[in-house]
């Protein structure tokens, strides 16, 4: 048996058509590659691509949506220090009835020393419900329990009337509340008598 043979199916005939002929003027025999069963001619052959697959399709969303992207962060560029000058102009608008009430408080310094320290009171507790409109609300509790969130302790003094870890003196006050805040309160805590 030839080498040629050996490749060939079981009687001789190529599996696609009559076996080639001798002749001169016969097609030439066909690779016995073709007439093997190989991985590559059994494969099914790859799907179709559906339309809303189509690369060109796909390549030009990409394309539009980095054009969005940037469009955006243009936009967002320029409207943020339009953004951030008017927030500081309601923040100073909030703040010049206080300025103002200072001013008067000066102007009548000469005038009864009560009447000046009522005035500044009155500018002291405008300012904190200007804080307090912006979100900050003033902390100054005492008697209430120790919070690392909301306070820092500049003493701690012996009390056996109070539980320990108490705030029994105020120092100054805190603005805000927790995770949100301007600054901590400053306090003194009780601790028990050794």
């Amino acid at each position: 048996m030839s080498d040629d043979n050996r490749d060939r199916p079981a009687g001789g005939t190529p599996p696609h058509g009559p076996p080639p002929t001798s002749s001169p003027e016969a097609a030439p025999e066909s690779p016995p590659e073709l007439w093997r069963d190989t991985p590559e001619s059994t494969a099914p052959a790859a799907p179709p691509v559906p339309p809303e697959y189509d690369p060109a399709e796909l390549t030009d969303r990409w394309r539009r949506a980095l054009a969005d992207l940037d469009n955006l962060r243009k936009r967002h560029a320029r409207d943020l220090p339009r953004e951030l000058a008017a927030e500081r102009a309601r923040v100073a608008a909030a703040w010049l009835p206080v300025v103002d009430n200072l001013e008067l408080a000066l102007a009548h310094a000469d005038a009864e020393p009560g009447a000046v320290v009522s005035g500044v009171r009155a500018v002291r507790d405008q300012a904190v419900d200007v804080l307090k409109g912006l979100g900050y609300p003033r902390d100054d509790e005492t008697g209430i329990p120790f919070d690392p969130q909301r306070h820092d302790v500049v003493s701690v003094v012996d009390s056996a009337d109070t539980a320990p870890g108490t705030v029994v003196q105020m120092m100054r006050p805190g603005y805000g509340e927790p995770g949100r805040q301007l600054r901590p309160a400053t306090v003194t805590v009780s601790r028990k008598p050794e």
